[in-house]
């Protein structure tokens, strides 16, 4: 006993000789680190909050819950029906294009391509995250549009068809990395038993490994959404600002984003009900933005599979 208090002595000497200024103040600076995302998202929520609570002030939520959005008309109207109903029939025709080809494409890398053909193939569909959005919109708005017009005469120069594609092409990387990681995740042993009862690879892929990393492909479906529904330079560009509440797909529409980059373009003056109209835009994105990411965490938890 007394030989184990000497040995604990000598090490908390040797510790507190060695403890100089630099160990007691690292942590925290470490806690001011980690503390710079919480305070920064604190000041973004109080902000919206502040200056929507200002708009609902002169706006009842019957007419912000509305149709009927004219914000420059002598008589304005703040309907965010119209925006919504843009961001989300866009963000459906990015998802539409992103989870069968994402899906399809992290199933070959996971299960059928080669080290070699995955080693080359992934970093080139990675790519595709690095292009500036602008240029999505550019490429949307002077290429896939055009395209579409041979094929759908009756097809406007501004739609919600071409950005959407185009967003999901855009997104195509982050649905395809997350779920092949997700397969890749999958123990190798429930690929050698479904093997050993005489499965084909399509057969183990289909039946062992996808409803295996169920969990993950769902949240990288979810997060995908999410990133659809905040994208704005390429709705700004190709899917214009009519802000009529249809779902023909074929038409001009305006989404949040594209609302919010048009009105902090000069149209709308600070302290008017416009202005304020922005952050309670910028509130509603939020809260989707939100209620996508506690829903993918609800399913990476609620059907997380350990091994």
């Amino acid at each position: 006993m007394e030989q184990k208090t000497n040995v604990r002595a000598i090490i908390k000497n040797n510790f507190a000789k060695k403890k100089r200024t630099t160990d007691k103040a690292m942590p925290i600076f470490f806690l001011v680190c980690a503390s710079v995302s919480v305070i920064t998202t604190i000041g973004i929520v109080l902000t919206l909050f502040t200056d929507a609570y200002k708009f609902f002030q002169k706006v009842p939520f019957s007419d912000f819950f509305s149709t009927n959005l004219a914000p420059l008309s002598p008589e304005p109207h703040f309907g965010i029906l119209p925006l919504i109903n843009g961001t989300l029939l866009t963000s459906l025709i990015a998802m539409a294009v992103a989870v069968p080809l994402g899906l399809t494409a992290a199933m070959y890398l996971s299960e059928f391509a080669s080290d070699k053909v995955r080693r080359v193939l992934k970093p080139m569909m990675e790519l595709l995250a690095g292009v500036p959005t602008i240029v999505y919109g550019f490429f949307a708005y002077s290429f896939v549009t055009p395209l579409l017009m041979k094929i759908i005469p009756t097809l406007e120069a501004k739609n919600a068809l071409s950005p959407g594609i185009v967003m999901g092409i855009m997104i195509l990387p982050l649905v395809t990395s997350l779920s092949e990681d997700a397969m890749k995740s999958v123990p190798e042993a429930m690929r050698e038993g479904a093997y050993g009862l005489g499965s084909t690879k399509l057969e183990v892929t289909l039946k062992v490994v996808i409803p295996a990393a169920i969990s993950g492909i769902m949240a990288s479906f979810v997060l995908a959404i999410s990133r659809a529904i905040g994208e704005t330079m390429i709705v700004t560009i190709a899917s214009g600002s009519s802000k009529n509440f249809t779902f023909d797909i074929t038409q001009s529409m305006q989404t949040m984003t594209g609302y919010i980059v048009e009105f902090t373009s000069g149209d709308a003056g600070s302290g008017t009900t416009g202005y304020y109209s922005l952050y309670a835009v910028g509130l509603m994105l939020f809260l989707f933005t939100l209620v996508l990411n506690l829903i993918a965490q609800y399913i990476s938890k609620k059907f997380r599979e350990e091994y």
